[in-house]
């Protein structure tokens, strides 16, 4: 069954000088403000496209190599995943870093790096964001 995620900006002004809300509508658990400041030079409490890309990259990357790691019989204690998204005015989006830590037992250090590089290769966000440079840094904790 397909699921449907919802989420709505209004932005009000040019794209220097203005600002927005970004409101994560499905879950409802918030608004956030945007801005072009936000986005290509200091945060300052806003958020930005870059920053919740990284949030849906680390948490669905997490979900796949756990799924993964427990059809392989070696569920993981924990996973602790974060993505680092670069936007470079002008050129987009040019990286994205993943760095996974993992505690899982039964299994050795290049076992968890290949289940990792096919959770990277499969995960649905990965895919949706084929045209950017994906690496990984994949370690036991």
């Amino acid at each position: 069954m397909a699921t449907t995620r919802r989420a709505s900006t209004t932005w009000t002004g040019s794209l220097m000088d203005g600002s927005g809300q970004v409101t994560l509508e499905s879950s409802g658990i918030g608004t956030y403000d945007v801005s072009w400041a936000a986005r290509s030079e200091e945060p300052n409490g806003k958020t930005s496209p870059e920053e919740l890309i990284a949030a849906a990259h680390s948490s669905c990357f997490s979900m796949a190599l756990s799924n993964a790691l427990a059809k392989a019989g070696t569920p993981p204690q924990q996973l602790q995943t974060s993505a680092e998204v670069d936007f470079q005015p002008g050129q987009g989006i040019t990286q994205i870093r993943l760095s996974v830590r993992g505690s899982v037992d039964g299994i050795d250090a290049d076992q968890f790096a290949s289940y990792a590089e096919e959770a990277k290769k499969n995960c649905p966000v990965s895919q949706a964001l084929t045209g950017v440079d994906i690496t990984l840094d994949a370690a036991l904790a």
